[in-house]
């Protein structure tokens, strides 16, 4: 007789109103591509090894973008997907599109990001321009090696760029079959134009959300929730910063140089460090680790799909999949949110 179990623990749940379903943990694939990029990031080799480490314990959602490691991070999954012969009916491939892509690997985002991409040889080459979007798209499925995209994000609605010309954009490379869905990624709540004007809809807001930094609740969740449209934050464990106790000095790699620090969080959120503290108590008692308590908190959220999760330690990309197994009770959550303090918009 045919069995059908499958081994794999990871739940799947639908991704706001849509039909689509995902893994309720995602795995990002900025750490994948190559180290030239920065130091923090895998290579190709051990970057495979995680990716069919993930899928594996049942992940089968990927987020990656064409800026990451300058589109190297694409073609790492790409990769994966063809060698360990990942059902493509089956995953869900998200990437993003905005950023310049490099012509080298090792050119670093943020310096071309200072200099303007205009003013450095790339022009056109970024922002969410109709030429943009179609050119970036085609890039992203030649270094892929797929057919089409699963959800296409747009990092930031590009305020050079009428937002009429993006929607439609967006709204064509579905109807061309080059992409399934679109979501955003750290755009403002009043940018939901296709929704009443008879384009595409999102169905994901890739945001900003953690215990440390709760500013979307003032309008995106709500947004969110009235649209039907599902988050998948990203940064949920905030650099590290509710992973760790404050009395940790050891950094990681990502740690001692990244542009935006852990510290970063605990310096602009007067009530984060006390925050920290009370992740490291609950932890305690419920025999978890803090960062699975951090990830749990997040995954509670009505209007949260799934968190998206990056590692370059397989230990802790499986101490991460503990998370699933944490129930935090109404005390505990009021205990973890009470000493938040709103903060300024960092990073968006």
């Amino acid at each position: 007789m045919v069995s059908f179990t499958d081994p794999r623990r990871v739940p799947y749940v639908r991704l706001g109103r849509s039909g689509l379903k995902i893994s309720k943990i995602i795995l990002g694939c900025m750490s994948y591509g190559s180290s030239k990029w920065q130091p923090w990031v895998l290579d190709e080799e051990e970057s495979l090894k995680h990716i069919k480490f993930a899928y594996d314990r049942g992940i089968q959602t990927f987020d990656t973008a064409n800026v990451y490691s300058n589109g190297m991070s694409e073609v790492v999954l790409g990769k994966a997907i063809k060698k360990y012969n990942l059902p493509r009916e089956e995953i869900v491939v998200m990437t993003k599109i905005r950023g310049a892509v490099g012509k080298t690997v090792d050119t670093s985002a943020w310096a071309l990001y200072q200099a303007g991409p205009d003013n450095v040889g790339y022009l056109n080459q970024h922002g969410l321009s109709r030429k943009h979007i179609f050119d970036a798209v085609q890039a992203s499925l030649q270094r892929l090696q797929l057919d089409y995209i699963d959800v296409l994000q747009c990092h930031r609605l590009d305020s050079d760029t009428p937002i009429e010309e993006t929607m439609q954009a967006l709204h064509d490379v579905v109807k061309a079959g080059y992409v399934r869905y679109i979501g955003m990624s750290s755009c403002y709540a009043w940018q939901y134009y296709a929704i009443t004007h008879n384009l595409t809809p999102f169905i994901s807001m890739q945001n900003q959300y953690s215990l440390v930094y709760r500013e979307e609740e003032r309008e995106m969740m709500p947004t969110l929730k009235h649209f039907g449209v599902a988050s998948i934050p990203w940064s949920p464990l905030a650099r590290g910063a509710v992973a760790r106790p404050l009395s940790t000095t050891e950094k990681t790699a990502r740690q001692e140089s990244d542009e935006m620090m852990a510290d970063l969080y605990l310096q602009l959120g007067t009530g984060n460090k006390q925050i920290v503290g009370r992740v490291e108590a609950i932890a305690k008692k419920h025999g978890a680790t803090m960062a699975q308590v951090a990830l749990a908190w997040v995954m509670a959220k009505d209007v949260v799909a799934a968190p998206i999760v990056g590692s370059t330690s397989l230990e802790k990309l499986q101490d991460l999949l503990g998370a699933l197994d944490v129930k935090l009770n109404q005390e505990d959550v009021a205990f973890l949110e009470e000493p938040y303090k709103p903060m300024a918009i960092l990073a968006h």
